[in-house]
């Protein structure tokens, strides 16, 4: 197809990229979607670093087997909006605009399944044994809580603040698992914000502090979303005594080193998000204090889908949304990107540490 493009990442080195030619050749049961546009942030540099096997999943899959085939280079995964360009599915029309996720690339072939007015789940034969909030697409017109103003803040914030919710619902869950104090790291990422916000929603909660680098730190608390705003340089002002939870939003081993050093035993929890500080060098040595635990939102979101209902689960993420969208635009202002050098431009920015936690990069193919 004239003017289709695709970002291949090497498996084994996330640094090594070349721009392709999409497969857009339709089959039986499938339909082929333009992609309108696509967030790129932190969270997919994690995608990319868990691209292969990791045990994630409890499977022998990783990220890559998404978008592609054992044998093939890797297609990094990117929430987004597409359009239908080719369809015969009953209840899947050309035309028809869904909200989900979609490999960095103008183009992608998809298998609905479980189609309904809501939209529908791609039954791709790699697919179906990852996890299931991942292979759901979202008919924009029937999303309750989409509004048009919002568009461009769904795929930059929509899968991080979703993580930062369930992290706060599962301290909640927990009785805060004893903490007075939560330190979230990386504290002006995404992720974190989502984290903050849902925490502050809490009439009873532990005190929130954000770490983060010298520089981001007078900015982060002109924000207010958290209780104290602390820089890496100073985790030795806190006080080691109080009883504390860590949540690490990068996988830096030196914060993370410096945290347990320094509160040891009254570190109550410790749990790992994400590892956008993928070429951080980690401290292998015994840490004091709690063993870390990883966070998977997938498995989050299934436990509280069986507890609620789907129906219920979506109407608190609802809620829950647009209280933040009240907010955002005052976290992050939107920058956008075209085309398949601008994909790959932002795709390197990010890996890189060089984008500004302060814009949501928007890549429109």
């Amino acid at each position: 197809m004239s003017g289709s493009w695709a970002i291949d990442i090497d498996r084994d080195d996330v640094t090594q990229t070349a721009i392709t030619v999409p497969d857009t050749e339709v089959g039986p049961g499938e339909i082929l979607v333009q992609i309108d546009s696509f967030a790129m942030t932190a969270n997919n540099v994690t995608y990319a670093v868990f691209g292969k096997p990791a045990g994630l999943f409890g499977n022998e899959q990783g990220y890559w087997d998404f978008f592609a085939e054992r044998n093939a280079p890797g297609r990094l995964p990117v929430w987004g909006f597409a359009t239908v360009l080719v369809s015969d599915l009953e209840g899947v029309a050309p035309g028809d605009r869904f909200y989900g996720y979609y490999p960095m690339a103008s183009h992608a072939v998809l298998m609905p399944g479980q189609i309904g007015p809501g939209g529908f789940t791609d039954i791709t034969p790699r697919r179906t044994t990852l996890p299931p909030i991942y292979n759901q697409y979202q008919r924009i017109d029937a999303i309750p809580d989409y509004q048009s103003e919002h568009h461009d803040y769904w795929p930059v914030f929509r899968p991080l603040f979703l993580t930062g919710w369930l992290i706060a619902d599962q301290f909640e869950d927990e009785g805060d698992y004893g903490a007075d104090q939560v330190l979230i790291a990386s504290a002006s990422s995404k992720t974190a914000i989502g984290l903050a916000h849902a925490l502050k929603q809490r009439s009873i909660r532990p005190r929130t502090i954000g770490l983060t680098s010298r520089a981001n730190a007078a900015g982060l608390a002109e924000l207010g979303l958290y209780d104290e705003v602390v820089a890496y340089d100073d985790i030795a002002s806190l006080d080691p005594a109080r009883p504390s939870a860590l949540v690490d939003m990068a996988g830096n081993g030196a914060v993370t080193a410096a945290v347990h050093g320094h509160f040891g035993v009254r570190l109550v929890k410790s749990i790992i998000v994400g590892k956008s500080h993928w070429d951080a060098a980690a401290d292998d040595r015994a840490l004091p204090g709690p063993v870390r635990e990883g966070f998977f939102a997938p498995g989050r979101s299934q436990k509280r889908i069986s507890d609620w209902g789907s129906r219920g689960f979506g109407e608190r993420i609802a809620h829950a949304w647009l209280g933040f969208m009240e907010v955002a635009p005052q976290i992050a202002t939107i920058e956008t990107r075209t085309g398949s050098a601008g994909a790959l431009d932002a795709y390197h920015e990010v890996l890189g540490g060089r984008a500004d936690p302060k814009t949501g990069l928007i890549i429109t193919p």
